[in-house]
């Protein structure tokens, strides 16, 4: 048998070397496509925002008044039950219905304020632990309610 058939391959050791590389590369280069995504996650939440806020006022141009924290966002899609609303109703104000969620997969928050012409609502994502308050990415997106 000829010695070069018997010499081909790549030993245990060799593998082994190059396995170690990958996951030292991985290790590096992980933890910072992890923050980009995280990141972009944030600036598609805040997109939403806005995109909901000019969707909610353009509605209350047609209807003459905001939804309701009942009515909730869903207004946006779906008409009014009040016959005089639904009237004036021009909707959907959104050209992806259902309402979507933030970049975390959960709903927005939305209540309607009282006394406060400036930001007449609220409209905001609890951010990526879903929950009120938190710091940096798990911090509250949006027009949030006064404290």
């Amino acid at each position: 048998m000829d010695r070069r058939l018997l010499n081909e391959g790549f030993t245990l050791i060799e593998m082994l070397v190059v396995l170690i590389i990958i996951g030292l590369l991985a290790g590096l280069v992980g933890p910072k496509l992890y923050a980009r995504v995280d990141t972009s996650k944030v600036q598609t939440t805040e997109a939403q925002v806005k995109m909901l806020k000019g969707a909610l006022e353009t509605m209350r141009l047609d209807t003459g008044h905001f939804p309701t924290t009942t009515e909730g966002l869903a207004l946006l899609c779906n008409a009014p039950a009040d016959p005089h609303l639904k009237a004036l109703w021009k909707g959907p104000y959104l050209d992806q219905c259902p309402v979507p969620n933030d970049g975390w997969g959960n709903p927005f928050q939305y209540a309607l304020l009282s006394g406060n012409p400036q930001e007449p609502f609220a409209l905001y994502s609890y951010g990526a632990d879903g929950k009120p308050g938190g710091t940096g990415i798990d911090a509250d997106i949006g027009i949030l309610p006064p404290q």
